[in-house]
C-alpha cells in the first residue's frame, strides 16, 4: 500500500502517526499536491493529500475516511469500541480538524492573494473559530490514558500545526493545551520520527 502525504499537512501527520501506532504498514510517498501529480490526481479526483492506495489499487482519501479504514484493518486499534468513547474520540478529531481547516484558510488567504486583495476580515472569522475551539480545548482537554485514539492523533497533528503556521500566536493563557504535545510524546515517543 502507498500513502501519498506532505511533511507539512496536518492531515498527512495525523495519518502517518496513526498508522504508525495502529502498527499500519504503507509506503510513505513524499507527493506535492500543488503541482498535480498525476499519481494522485489519476487516484484522487480532488488532487488532496493524504490519499492512501491499496492493495488492490483503490483509493482512500480524506482523513477521516483513511483512519476508519486503517481502524478496521487493524481490528479497532484507532477508535474505542465503547459507544460513548468512541463519540468522544470522534468528536475530538472533527473539532481538531475543524481548526486545521480554518488555519488553511488564513494560510491559504495570505499565500495566493497580493497583499491588497487579503480579505482580513476572513481571516479575522476563521481565527476566531480557531480560538473558540482551542479555548474549548483547553477547558476539557482529552486524558491520554493506556490507549491512545484516533482524537489524539488529531489533537498532536493540529497543535503540531498551529505550532509551525502560527508560532507564539495560540498558547496564552492556554496552559493544558501547551504543555499537551510533550504529554503526547511521552505515551507516544515516536511522534518525535514524525516532524516536518
Amino acid at each position: 500500500m502507498k500513502l501519498l502525504y506532505s511533511p507539512i499537512s496536518p492531515y498527512s501527520t495525523k495519518v502517518r502517526i496513526a498508522a504508525h501506532y495502529a502498527g499500519f504498514l504503507a509506503e510513505a510517498v513524499l507527493t506535492d499536491p500543488t503541482v498535480n501529480p498525476a499519481e494522485l490526481v489519476e487516484n484522487n479526483p480532488l488532487g488532496k493529500i493524504p490519499t492512501l492506495i491499496t492493495d488492490d489499487g483503490q483509493a482512500v482519501f480524506d482523513s477521516r475516511t483513511i483512519m476508519r479504514f486503517i481502524d478496521r484493518e487493524t481490528k479497532g486499534k484507532l477508535y474505542p469500541r465503547n459507544l460513548e468513547k468512541c463519540r468522544e474520540a470522534e468528536i475530538l478529531e472533527a473539532i481538531c480538524d475543524g481548526v486545521c481547516d480554518c488555519l488553511l484558510a488564513i494560510v491559504y488567504e495570505k499565500r495566493f492573494h497580493p497583499p491588497e486583495k487579503v480579505h482580513q476580515p476572513w481571516i479575522e472569522k476563521q481565527w476566531e473559530k480557531v480560538t473558540r475551539a482551542l479555548d474549548h480545548l483547553e477547558a476539557g482537554l482529552p486524558r491520554i490514558g493506556k490507549k491512545l485514539h484516533a482524537g489524539h492523533f488529531a489533537l498532536a497533528a493540529m497543535l503540531r500545526y498551529i505550532e509551525f503556521r502560527f508560532e507564539g500566536e495560540w498558547q496564552h493563557k492556554r496552559p493544558k493545551l501547551k504543555r499537551w504535545p510533550d504529554k503526547f510524546e511521552n505515551a507516544f515517543p515516536d511522534y518525535a520520527l514524525f516532524k516536518a
